[in-house]
């Protein structure tokens, strides 16, 4: 069956719908440029309710398995490729990406040039986008607050290390738990609408996590969140990056169609030192901002320049625009978390 992609300014994808279609989706429409990682990405919160375009011509040729979901459902709300694999090989595959994505009821697209439609998104922005079996020309975008749809009920504790982390969730990724809880510690996941519990928990440090959406959502929460922070050893990831921002005073801004991928470069002003990284997000830090605050740039996109990490001058906080847990792709910043608990256990930022 013919299925269509409409954009907002009316240029429409035509390609085939898959068996699982029953009406129109809607969602912000952007695109991922990793040949792999597909699963990563269907099941990472940050994703929530968008419609994902895999710029690679061929996806879900090693299948999905039961370890590399990064939540325990998928998040995307519709997905587009130019191919999607019907055979699959690797010894760990339970499912092909097809039967995945039918069996968690999102449709998907497949024979789409999603080169093209890559540049359209690239030249005219992201935008939002409707899925479904005929063009749709006229629709009002959707209002979405994705974070308070994804965040975490209660309070919950992982491993037993003799240091006490809190990860502040705004949607947060397996991957992350499972790269702290390599260094021997405890990790309480506090969702963010209860952080005024932190105190409670006699915390070493705090890790603030990735999420979606805007990170203005989170503003009713940021004078609690800005206590935690200037109390404890502090480590932003992505969306947690963000928030640090906000809280002491800096602005963010939406970029024309967002960082995704797994090879985008980042400098980091200390060391001089490139390495590619892993990235999601549609929002970054205003670096203009930054100057009436207490916080100061370390790392930066060498693509185009925009802020990919913080520092703040006296206190021991520090932040990153990019995914150092690596999934999917390189492991290049992973040395982060091993900066980030000798801050902990020093009690002091080791840069200063």
């Amino acid at each position: 069956m013919k299925g269509y992609l409409s954009l907002q300014d009316g240029k429409t994808f035509e390609g085939k719908v898959s068996g699982y279609y029953q009406q129109p989706v809607q969602g912000e429409v952007v695109f991922f440029t990793g040949m792999t990682g597909y699963q990563e990405v269907l099941t990472d919160p940050s994703y929530k309710g968008q419609i994902v375009v895999f710029t690679y011509p061929l996806i879900g040729n090693y299948g999905i398995n039961a370890d590399d979901g990064e939540s325990k459902e998928v998040q995307v709300s519709g997905v587009v490729m130019f191919q999607c694999a019907d055979m699959v090989t690797h010894y760990k595959a339970t499912h092909s990406l097809g039967e995945y994505l039918e069996e968690n009821n999102v449709p998907y697209l497949t024979g789409v040039d999603t080169r093209e439609l890559t540049k359209a998104i690239r030249s005219g922005g992201t935008r939002q986008a409707i899925l479904a079996d005929e063009p749709v020309r006229d629709f009002e975008p959707l209002e979405t607050n994705q974070m308070y749809e994804v965040h975490g009920e209660e309070i919950e504790t992982h491993g037993d290390g003799p240091l006490h982390i809190g990860m502040i969730d705004f949607g947060w990724k397996k991957s992350i738990l499972k790269s702290l809880l390599k260094w021997n510690v405890r990790v309480s996941v506090i969702p963010f609408t209860q952080v005024e519990k932190v105190n409670d928990l006699h915390l070493d440090g705090l890790v603030l996590s990735n999420g979606p959406g805007d990170p203005k959502d989170v503003l009713p929460h940021l004078p609690a969140l800005k206590e935690a922070l200037d109390t404890h050893p502090s480590f932003g990831i992505c969306m947690g990056h963000q928030v640090i921002a906000l809280a002491y005073g800096a602005n963010t801004k939406k970029l024309p169609f967002g960082h995704r991928g797994a090879n985008h470069p980042v400098k980091d002003q200390l060391t001089g030192k490139v390495f590619l990284s892993s990235q999601n997000h549609s929002y970054v830090v205003d670096e203009a901002s930054l100057d009436v605050t207490p916080l100061t740039k370390r790392f930066y996109n060498v693509n185009d320049g925009s802020v990919e990490g913080l520092m703040h001058k006296e206190k021991p906080v520090m932040s990153v625009q990019f995914h150092p847990e690596a999934n999917p792709g390189p492991a290049d910043a992973q040395w982060l978390f091993n900066d980030f608990v000798k801050v902990v256990e020093k009690g002091v930022n080791v840069h200063v």
